[in-house]
């Protein structure tokens, strides 16, 4: 690709970028969002026609002119999306060969499908039966089937958005070795990923692009996490965590004996915690260990078909059966998937900032406007105006789109569910300095995370969870990610 420019009203997302890849490699694009990675891979499978970028591409040493997905996946480009492109209800056999069925005299033969699905299922690591639901697979297993769908069609360069942003780390470790047995095999990958430490273990080559602009290409000998982040956001970020002197006051909230049934299982199980005014608190946990189900359920019920338990609010009992409930009584919830959950992706930036807190039949336009503006330039979201379409902004700029949201409630305790997932080290900064302000105000802020170092590094103090049971509460000082593991694995099978 070399060239390659492409602009949206107001905003030129890429200019002059070239990227060269070589037959055989992993190739990783690194960068911030809003860099122009998603963007320039879009363009590269047709997403974004010919005649709508400048520039050219050559695929195979011939010059491409691609009208649209179906013209690059006719030479041998399948790109996969970080929102998979699957159909639910279909079986796995079925989602593999949509749109590309394998047909006799104009009807499916299904014993060929389920046969050859068998087999590319097989390639992939995938031990479930054909006629399997894609809905009763777990997301690990559902990137799986994409990754067969993309064999099926005689795939030579592949091309993963994010692969890993919602796995667990055995998934994670599954798909990077299943990418270098394709390599193996002589298929090219092209893989966005902001976990630098996979791209260091997995990669052949990086491009770096800043600002939609090529600033390098490393070999993997030049690689370190180091180097990687000074190329993407033009400096050396030594301190990973803002410094953060907690002023921790009184109690805020209390839970007790919180239990959650969901569709006859004990998802938590008595559980007790508690946040108090100015203070960073963590929750760590496994995958399926029942982090998101504690706090959706305290947050108004969101979530299990039986609840038991208390919650106290400033040491007085309070009852919140309902998100409405929740919202009066100060607490405010920034779910771990924003595009499906914290925004209207096709609605604009006020009218996100401003859902959660409309009351009463008549919206104040100009007091909305006003409001969103100021969130807009104290968040420092990058956007053209808080008239544009949030759906078009880069994640970590939606992210501050859904704080801005619920800051806007002007709750006591804020709960952040994965709050930097999907989001490059330079943005994951601005979110910590954003957590630190709201602490430093006096909010309580319960941080849920996978990444361990994230919750080291920001947090006063750490719950962890196992199989739905608190396990442990440790301070700052004296948290250890061996030992918090120690706790997370506690009593599990």
């Amino acid at each position: 690709m070399t060239g390659i420019g492409k602009a949206f009203p107001g905003v030129k997302a890429l200019q002059d970028v070239n990227l060269s890849v070589r037959r055989g490699e992993i190739h990783a694009i690194c960068g911030e969002n809003g860099a122009g990675k998603s963007t320039l891979m879009k363009v590269l499978s047709g997403v974004y026609p010919h005649g709508d970028y400048e520039g050219e591409i050559r695929f195979d040493g011939q010059v491409c002119a691609f009208r649209g997905i179906r013209d690059s996946e006719h030479a041998g480009i399948v790109i996969i999306h970080q929102e998979l492109a699957l159909s639910p209800q279909l079986s796995v056999a079925e989602n593999i060969f949509l749109g590309n069925e394998r047909a006799r005299r104009g009807f499916i033969d299904w014993n060929r499908t389920n046969f050859e699905a068998g087999e590319l299922m097989r390639r992939v690591g995938l031990a479930e039966n054909p006629v399997t639901q894609v809905a009763e697979l777990g997301v690990g297993k559902q990137q799986l089937v994409e990754i067969a769908k993309a064999l099926a069609k005689d795939v030579k360069l592949l091309i993963l958005d994010e692969p890993t942003a919602a796995l667990n780390d055995d998934d994670s470790a599954h798909l990077l070795d299943l990418m270098r047995g394709l390599r193996d095999e002589g298929i090219t990958c092209v893989i966005i990923s902001h976990k630098l430490n996979e791209v260091i273990e997995i990669a052949d080559t990086v491009t770096i692009l800043r600002d939609g602009r090529t600033i390098e290409t490393l070999s993997s000998g030049e690689l370190s996490e180091g180097r990687i982040i000074s190329g993407m956001v033009g400096r050396a970020l030594d301190n990973r965590f803002p410094p953060h002197e907690p002023a921790i006051g009184e109690e805020v909230l209390r839970i007790e004996d919180w239990t959650v049934w969901h569709q006859g299982r004990t998802v938590v199980d008595a559980a007790n915690l508690s946040l108090r005014r100015g203070e960073i608190v963590g929750l760590a946990g496994l995958m399926g260990a029942g982090r998101t189900e504690l706090a959706m359920s305290v947050f108004g019920r969101s979530y299990g078909t039986h609840v038991t338990g208390r919650i106290f609010k400033d040491g007085a009992p309070i009852e919140v059966r309902t998100v409405q409930d929740a919202v009066r009584h100060g607490i405010a919830y920034a779910t771990e998937d924003r595009k499906r959950y914290g925004l209207n992706l096709i609605d604009d930036v006020k009218h996100n900032i401003s859902a959660a807190s409309l009351k009463g039949v008549w919206v104040d336009e100009g007091e909305e406007y006003r409001v969103a503006a100021a969130f807009r330039r104290d968040m420092n979201i990058k956007a053209p105006s808080v008239s544009s379409v949030v759906g078009k902004l880069s994640g970590g700029n939606q992210q501050k789109v859904v704080l801005s949201k619920w800051i806007l409630t002007e709750p006591d305790v804020l709960i952040l569910d994965e709050p930097t997932r999907g989001i490059d080290v330079g943005a994951k900064y601005e979110i910590y300095t954003i957590v630190n302000r709201l602490a430093a105000e006096g909010r309580a802020v319960l941080v849920i995370s996978s990444e361990l170092p994230e919750l080291l590094g920001l947090c006063d103090r750490i719950y962890t969870l196992a199989e739905g049971r608190i396990t442990g509460e440790v301070p700052r000082a004296e948290a250890t990610q061996e030992g918090l593991m120690h706790l997370m694995t506690k009593g599990t099978t």
